[in-house]
């Protein structure tokens, strides 16, 4: 059966192809935040993963390991409850996956919706590397090496839980022996922001987003660009609220929900300007994310620190990892201590 941990376990995490933006703190971070005292919460820096699609430029995937961990340090992620590890430090989990890779069919791949999303996105077509076909399958490694039972994911990523269920189900099935929990999803109320030019989301890569340790200057300049309602012209013109990404930042982070439900019927019968609302809206920004911008500012002088945050965190992933993974060979069958170097 599977081990039982006085607290529930949880697995998260980013890949680094970036700096993390205020979409994915309302996706992510301000949970991660929340629940760390609550939980036992690894966090997954999946290098790894992000060469599956960024293997021609390695250094943005190097040298935004340290960056988003910084990030994580500045929004109140603590080192001493949350453990934050580097994928590819851990190579009990490049053994898992291999194992993993034999319960799951290339069709059955090719069906997850995560992954057709993708594709189209990337525009792959035929040419889809096939570590990033795998990528549901590694995926399910990374949860299943700490024995998660919560996995905090967007909508569009529900169905990689449901895979790695599947894939649960079947070494249960195979070797009649019950080590992973199954796995929750755990999707948040506001799953994700718009992009600052009314895209569907908010993308590093479209840069149509503002980063969560953003200066002032970004802040201001990033929320006068902001779409609104292109047919409200006039300050007495009746405003569309749906579809302003305005409004959308301020049912995130304004303090006061009451309030702006008065400021969206004021704005639909006509009355209130663009400028207004946006000069509360980059007040509220700027205040909410001030810790996060000097934290960022004092971890940037002290990366010995960020490293061994890293560090640390990576050897404690590694002893539940091989733990993990010593039990998995044993149900296998496949220890071999006999004649093991």
């Amino acid at each position: 059966m599977a081990a039982k941990q006085d607290k529930k376990v949880i697995l998260t995490g980013d890949r680094p192809t970036g700096r993390l933006h205020m979409g994915h703190y309302v996706g992510s971070l301000a949970n991660r935040v929340k629940m760390q005292h609550d939980y036992r919460q690894f966090i997954i820096i999946a290098d790894a993963q992000a060469l599956t699609d960024n293997y021609d430029d390695v250094n943005k995937v190097r040298s935004n390991i340290v960056e988003v961990t910084i990030d994580y340090l500045s929004v109140g992620i603590d080192p001493k409850v949350s453990t934050v590890f580097v994928q590819s430090l851990v190579p009990e989990l490049y053994e898992l996956t291999a194992h993993f890779m034999n319960l799951v069919t290339v069709a059955r791949l090719e069906r997850n919706p995560t992954v057709k999303d993708e594709i189209k996105q990337k525009n792959f077509a035929r040419d889809i590397p096939a570590g990033f076909l795998c990528y549901p399958v590694s995926q399910a490694a990374d949860i299943t090496i700490v024995r998660a039972n919560v996995v905090p994911v967007g909508e569009d990523q529900v169905p990689m839980i449901e895979q790695t269920n599947e894939i649960i189900r079947r070494f249960h099935h195979l070797y009649g022996t019950e080590l992973f929990p199954e796995v929750g999803a755990l999707v948040p109320k506001v799953a994700r922001l718009p992009g600052l030019d009314g895209g569907a989301k908010m993308s590093k890569s479209l840069n149509n987003s503002l980063y969560v340790t953003a200066s002032e200057k970004e802040i201001k300049e990033g929320v006068h660009k902001m779409f609104t309602d292109p047919g409200h012209l006039k300050v007495s013109d009746p405003g569309k609220v749906e579809g302003n990404v305005v409004f959308a930042f301020l049912d995130a982070f304004d303090p006061e929900p009451a309030e702006v439900e008065e400021l969206k019927a004021h704005y639909r019968r006509g009355g209130l300007g663009d400028g207004a609302l946006k000069k509360r809206l980059t007040g509220i920004l700027i205040d909410k994310f001030a810790d996060a911008r000097r934290i960022r500012s004092e971890l940037e002088n002290d990366l010995a620190y960020v490293h061994e945050v890293l560090r640390e965190g990576t050897a404690r992933t590694r002893e539940v990892a091989a733990d993990t993974l010593a039990r998995v060979r044993s149900i296998m069958g496949i220890s071999y201590e006999a004649f093991r170097p």
